[in-house]
C-alpha cells in the first residue's frame, strides 16, 4: 500500500472515530444531553491531525450532532474574501454561534422561572368591576321563612354595580422562601453555564482556525512536492531524450508526478471544506469566501505546576461553578419539600363600591389574615421529599464526576502539551533530513551514479516528513488550548497560549 493510499485510509478511520466520539462525549457530564452546555475534548478527530472532537472536518453529520459546531449567520455575502483573523473569528464565534445563543436563551429562561417562584412572596393585586341583574329568594337565600310585614318573599330583580380591588399577601410561607432561594442557585448556574458555553466556543473556533491553518500548510506542503515531481519529470524525460536515461525512470516519474497531483486535488479539496467548517461556527453568510489572517508559529508555552492548575480548575472552571450551584438549587429544593408540612400565613383584603347603579354606590372594604396549617395532604408531602432527596444525590454524584474530569482533563493536557512539544522538536529535525537527502539524491541522479527509484523515495520522505510536521505542530497549539480550557481560561487567554506566554 502506498502512502497516500495509506493516508486516505487513516483518514477515514479518523473520521468515523470522531463521529463515535462525539456521540458518546454528548453524554457525558456537562453536556447539552446531560444538563449543561459542554463537549469534553477526547481523543483523535480529523483527517489528518488527530485534534481534539471540537475541530472537525468534511463532516455534516458531527456539526449536526453539537450545537458549537454550528452557528446563526447574520449579512450579505460580499464577492470579495473576507480577511479573518483569529481574534475577529472568536469575536464572531462568541456572536453567533449556535450553542452560545442557545446557552444565553437559557439564562432567560432561568430568570423567567425566578420571577415565577418569586410571584408567590411579592402581593398579588388585582381588580374586578361587574353590573348585573339579581332577584334573591329570602328563605332560599337566608332561610327567613316567615312572611315579613310589607316585605315580599321573592325581592327584585334589581340592578348591582360592584367594582373593587383584591390584595392577597403572603406573610409567611417557608416553601415558597425556599423555593426562592433554589431558583436564584438555578439562575447562577445557567450564568456561569453561559461562560462556560462561551469557553467552548472559543475552543471551537480556536480548534478550527488551527485546522484551517494546518490544511493551508498541507497545500502549500502538497504544492511544493508536486512542483519537485514535475521538476523530476522534466529531468528523465530530458536524459531519455538525449539517450542517457531509460523509459521506465520516465515513467516512474509520472506515476509519482499523478500522485503528487492526487494528494494536492485533495488537499485543496479538504481545505475548502474545513473553511465552510469554520465559517459555520462564526455564522459567517452562507457563500462568503475569506482567507485567514493570522500566523501561528510554534512558540514554547511555560507553565505553571500540575498541582497550581488544577487549584486554579476547580475555582475558575464555570461548569464546575454551574453544577455547584445546582447542588446548591437541590439542597434547598429539599428544604422546601420539607417546608410543606410547616403553617403559612397570609393576609387577604379587597376595598370597593358597591351600589345598585353607578351614580348610588359606597364603598365597602373587607380584611383578614388566613392561618393555614397542613394536617394530611394525601402523601404529597412524603412523595416530594423523595424525590427531592433523588435529586439532590444525582446533582451531587454530577459535581464528583465532573471533579474527576476536570482531574484528568488538566492531567491529559499537561501530558499532550509535553508529549506533542517533543514531537514538533522531532519532526522539525525529520524535515530538515529528508530535504538534504532528496537534494542528495537529486544530485546523484543528475551524476548518473543511480536512478530515480531513489530520488522518489526521497520525495515520498519529505512528504511524508511535511505532514508529520505539520501535524504536531498543530496537535502542540490544541494542546495549548486544551490546557487553557482545562484550567477555564480559555476565553480570557486564548490568545496568550498560543503565543507561550
Amino acid at each position: 500500500m502506498n502512502s497516500l493510499a495509506s493516508k486516505m485510509l487513516i483518514a477515514d478511520r479518523a473520521r468515523l472515530f470522531t463521529k463515535l466520539v462525539l456521540l458518546c462525549v454528548a453524554f457525558l457530564p456537562g453536556s447539552p444531553f446531560y444538563g449543561q452546555s459542554d463537549l469534553t475534548p477526547a481523543g483523535q478527530g480529523t483527517t489528518f491531525y488527530a485534534s481534539p472532537t471540537l475541530a472537525v472536518q468534511n463532516n455534516s453529520d458531527l456539526q449536526m450532532q453539537s450545537p458549537y459546531l454550528g452557528g446563526v449567520p447574520t449579512g450579505k455575502a460580499t464577492s470579495a474574501p473576507l480577511s479573518l483573523s483569529l481574534e475577529d473569528a472568536v469575536a464572531r464565534g462568541l456572536r453567533q454561534n449556535l450553542g452560545g445563543l442557545l446557552s444565553s436563551d437559557a439564562v432567560s429562561g432561568a430568570q423567567g422561572e425566578r420571577w415565577r417562584a418569586l410571584s408567590a412572596l411579592l402581593p398579588n393585586l388585582t381588580t374586578a368591576t361587574n353590573l348585573g341583574v339579581r332577584q334573591v329568594d329570602l328563605k332560599a337565600t337566608i332561610g327567613i321563612n316567615v312572611p315579613l310585614p310589607g316585605v315580599p318573599r321573592v325581592i327584585g330583580p334589581f340592578e348591582v354595580f360592584d367594582t373593587r380591588a383584591y390584595l392577597d399577601q403572603s406573610v409567611f410561607n417557608w416553601e415558597s422562601i425556599e423555593r426562592v432561594r433554589s431558583s436564584a442557585a438555578e439562575m447562577k448556574s445557567a450564568q456561569f453555564s453561559y461562560k462556560n458555553a462561551r469557553e467552548l466556543v472559543v475552543v471551537v473556533v480556536v480548534s478550527n482556525y488551527l485546522l484551517v491553518i494546518a490544511d493551508r500548510s498541507q497545500v502549500e506542503s502538497a504544492l511544493a512536492q508536486r512542483d519537485t515531481a514535475e521538476v523530476l519529470f522534466d529531468q528523465t524525460t530530458d536524459q531519455k531524450k538525449a539517450g542517457l536515461g531509460a523509459a521506465v525512470d520516465v515513467l516512474r516519474s509520472d506515476v509519482e508526478l499523478q500522485a503528487r497531483e492526487q494528494r494536492l486535488i485533495l488537499a485543496r479539496n479538504n481545505l475548502a471544506k474545513q473553511k465552510r467548517v469554520l465559517a459555520r461556527a462564526i455564522g459567517l453568510p452562507a457563500g462568503q469566501t475569506f482567507d485567514v489572517a493570522t500566523q501561528v508559529a510554534y512558540q514554547p508555552l511555560t507553565t505553571s505546576t500540575l498541582d497550581e492548575a488544577l487549584q486554579q480548575a476547580y475555582s475558575s472552571r464555570p461548569d464546575y461553578k454551574s453544577v455547584t450551584e445546582q447542588v446548591h438549587s437541590a439542597e434547598l429544593q429539599k428544604k422546601a419539600a420539607s417546608a410543606e408540612r410547616y403553617p403559612t400565613l397570609s393576609a387577604l383584603a379587597d376595598y370597593g363600591s358597591v351600589g345598585t347603579n353607578f351614580a348610588s354606590n359606597h364603598g365597602t372594604v373587607d380584611a383578614a389574615a388566613e392561618l393555614r396549617i397542613p394536617i394530611f395532604q394525601g402523601g404529597r408531602v412524603q412523595g416530594d421529599n423523595i424525590v427531592a432527596d433523588s435529586i439532590l444525590a444525582r446533582a451531587r454524584q454530577r459535581l464528583e464526576d465532573l471533579r474527576a474530569i476536570i482531574d484528568q482533563q488538566v492531567r491529559d493536557a499537561f501530558l499532550d502539551l509535553e508529549d506533542t512539544a517533543q514531537e514538533v522538536s522531532v519532526e522539525n529535525h525529520a524535515v530538515q533530513l529528508a530535504t538534504q537527502t532528496l537534494q542528495q539524491s537529486r544530485d546523484r541522479f543528475a551524476s548518473g551514479v543511480t536512478d530515480n527509484i531513489e530520488v522518489v523515495q526521497a520525495q515520498e520522505s519529505v512528504a511524508d516528513a511535511n505532514d508529520a510536521y505539520i501535524a504536531s505542530l498543530y496537535r502542540y497549539n490544541i494542546a495549548k488550548i486544551s490546557l487553557a480550557r482545562s484550567i477555564g481560561v480559555a476565553e480570557s487567554n486564548y490568545a496568550l497560549y498560543l503565543k507561550g506566554q
